[in-house]
């Protein structure tokens, strides 16, 4: 059966995102359309270019994640060479190696812009700090005079993936009529991590899809969220980057307990990350392994009792989950 999914965003604990996927294949379901927020959106890229769980599982056990924390020799001095990037690019990394990386990945499938894709099939969470609001891609980006079918996945991902402050922020240029009467600076717009407005965007597929709007014609939506606080870790403010360091530390901590406070769904795969924290890029081997399986177990957990939604009822479920009340 076809599922609709939503993959919420959580930097390195996206892991157990791809343990959760094959358990969700493992159960019988494929995926119709999916979208992600940050790490979600890697997750739903790779599901949408046709890597199933067990493909991305060999992926993630075989890259380094510390390899995306590249700068320039000049901003690795000791202590000004950080504080100085941040200034200059706004960032501590570039993000450029975490976009080769998704990019050489898609590849291989033959992905490149959204217009290799059928219509659709991904949607990708983005923050346009410049306008204030969530950009929605591709379908948003005609916002800016860009073609949708044009634009490359890898950067969408990439952008859907700049943590404020830890990976430089992604520059868009508006074209056309919407760079219109402009000055030149006023047609750049700073785009970051999508989980600054929407980290868990359940909402996405809950318009009219595919032209029908009565509940029994909808593909059911699936949520897979990241539960569980990363092991407190006090930070040391020595000045005003180490406190910026602990300002936005304390920001993606504080996002991520509100979702879990105020996520009621009983269509969302809840997966335990084990107290790993979103920017934890030196994950051992070892907590890789229990991250991706504590995502596999949720996954096999939800699905043992989730039944597609009923028409009365589109998103209750049959039979009640362990913990949950329906």
């Amino acid at each position: 059966m076809e599922i609709n999914a939503v993959f919420e965003g959580g930097g390195v604990k996206g892991i157990a995102l791809a343990g959760a996927v094959e358990a969700t294949e493992r159960a019988g379901f494929t995926f119709r359309r999916v979208a992600g927020t940050s790490s979600g959106s890697i997750i739903a890229s790779l599901l949408a270019a046709g890597y199933d769980g067990e493909a991305m599982s060999r992926i993630i056990r075989e890259t380094p994640f510390t390899s995306f924390l590249k700068r320039g020799a000049l901003y690795n001095t000791a202590i000004v060479g950080p504080a100085v990037r941040v200034l200059v690019k706004k960032g501590l990394y570039s993000g450029q190696a975490l976009e080769s990386w998704i990019r050489g990945i898609l590849l291989k499938k033959g992905i490149v812009t959204f217009s290799d894709l059928p219509r659709g099939k991904l949607s990708v969470i983005a923050s346009d700090i410049t306008n204030g609001r969530i950009a929605r891609l591709p379908d948003d980006l005609e916002l800016y005079g860009i073609s949708p079918g044009s634009f490359e996945v890898a950067k969408a991902v990439r952008m859907s993936c700049s943590i404020p402050y830890f990976f430089d922020p992604v520059m868009l240029r508006l074209a056309g009529v919407a760079a219109k009467g402009r000055t030149f600076a006023g047609q750049f717009v700073y785009i970051v991590d999508g989980g600054l407005l929407s980290n868990f965007p359940l909402w996405l597929f809950d318009e009219k899809q595919d032209g029908f709007k009565s509940p029994e014609r909808r593909t059911p939506t699936v949520g897979y969220q990241l539960i569980g606080k990363p092991q407190p870790q006090p930070h040391r403010i020595t000045g005003p980057f180490s406190m910026l360091q602990a300002m936005v530390g304390t920001m993606l901590s504080a996002h991520d307990e509100r979702y879990i406070e105020t996520d009621k769904f009983a269509r969302t795969v809840k997966i335990p990350t084990l107290g790993i924290s979103t920017t934890q890029f030196h994950i051992s081997p070892e907590q890789s392994e229990a991250v991706y399986m504590a995502g596999l177990t949720a996954g096999e957990d939800f699905f043992k009792n989730w039944r597609p939604p009923q028409p009365s009822h589109p998103y209750a479920r049959t039979n009640s989950h362990p913990g949950s009340k329906v």
